[in-house]
């Protein structure tokens, strides 16, 4: 929203709506009935309390409300507040004990829920990092052009779900264990964040998931894991709450081994930065996919087979951009790349595989 504009937003819970502005700092202004902004509030002496307006809702709000004051807000009763922050449809986090709602995240949530949302011309994608989704991601953000924001930003699995569930992110992309656990997995490990309830998971892709290792260190070691475990190779690890460092620690259970018994000489942010330090000679070894060993010319050591989901809001997954995005998945442009960078399985690509009940 752009300073001057002006939308009517139909409340997603009741008949009612309220009026908002964008203003110069970015921010959403309430305003009354005839289009001017409403005034701001005044305290009563000593209470610190806004006065009410002529309806009997607050005219604003601090930055950070409570349960009564959310409600005040939206015009509803503060049980649907309670109800609605349980359920994880309402942004908002226990303090203490007690809700407290950010009104910035409040007044983005009235703004997704009317018609799927306002911001429906844009799709910003976080989590897990994976050469082909780039791929995909590009191709699209090329189609629109300046039409929509299209953007994909690698985090890790675990703060790429908190990005979702702060509704920073529209699409986070999870893997989290071999492919064969991953419906338990995936569903389990979604459970944990905020607003899970109203989130899906579609299968993006299966990938191979293991090692890569520099050719030079192949040619002196091998490609077994326990041969790489001995002192003078170098690994780089990914940073924790990330799905290939998590496969890495579960791997070397396997064989009997610790990522502690490993060299870790830096960690690195995603799939492709990891392989990087690798191809760079800045490290010998690092977790991850046979896709980014391929675009770094790196040896593969596959160590397992793992299902690559997109976890995102029910209202999300009918934008038109996600659809689009869906489509890419299955066409013959991605299956190609996905042959040429090797490790790939698109049987099931496109698919819903899991929604909270």
């Amino acid at each position: 929203m752009r300073p001057g504009d002006i939308v009517r937003i139909g409340c997603p819970i009741c008949a009612g709506g309220a009026i908002l502005s964008g203003d110069s700092g970015g921010r959403f202004v309430r305003l009354n009935a005839g289009g001017r902004m409403a005034k701001p509030k005044d305290h009563a002496a000593g209470t610190g309390t806004p006065a009410p307006s002529p309806e009997g809702a607050t005219t604003d709000a601090p930055a950070l409300m409570n349960a009564r004051q959310a409600a005040d807000y939206l015009r509803i009763n503060e049980k649907k507040v309670y109800q609605l922050a349980t359920e994880g449809r309402l942004p908002g986090t226990k303090v203490t004990g007690k809700w407290l709602f950010p009104r910035d995240l409040v007044d983005q949530w009235l703004l997704e829920s009317s018609h799927r949302g306002v911001l429906a011309d844009r799709l910003i994608l976080t989590g897990s990092d994976d050469p082909l989704l780039h791929r995909i991601v590009s191709r699209l953000a090329q189609a629109v052009e300046s039409r929509a924001l299209v953007v994909y930003s690698a985090t890790g699995t675990r703060l790429g779900l908190r990005l979702l569930a702060a509704g920073r992110a529209d699409v986070c992309a999870v893997h989290w264990g071999p492919a064969t656990e991953s419906d338990v997995r995936h569903s389990a490990l979604l459970n944990r964040f905020p607003g899970y309830a109203q989130w899906v998971l579609v299968r993006a892709f299966r990938r191979e998931q293991g090692l890569m290792v520099s050719p030079r260190i192949v040619d002196r070691h091998g490609s077994n894991l326990k041969t790489l475990v001995g002192a003078g190779v170098r690994w780089a690890f990914r940073q924790d709450g990330s799905g290939s460092q998590r496969f890495l620690e579960e791997t070397c259970a396997a064989a009997d081994t610790s990522p502690d018994r490993l060299e870790c000489t830096m960690i690195a942010q995603s799939e492709r930065e990891a392989a990087s330090h690798v191809s760079m000679g800045e490290a010998d070894v690092a977790p991850g996919v046979r896709a980014a060993a391929t675009e770094c010319g790196l040896d593969f050591l596959a160590t397992g087979e793992e299902a690559f989901d997109l976890a995102l809001p029910r209202d999300v997954y009918f934008r038109t951009l996600f659809q689009r995005l869906a489509d890419s998945l299955k066409s013959e442009e991605t299956r190609s790349a996905a042959a040429r960078l090797g490790g790939y399985d698109l049987a099931e690509a496109g698919r819903l595989v899991w929604s909270a009940p």
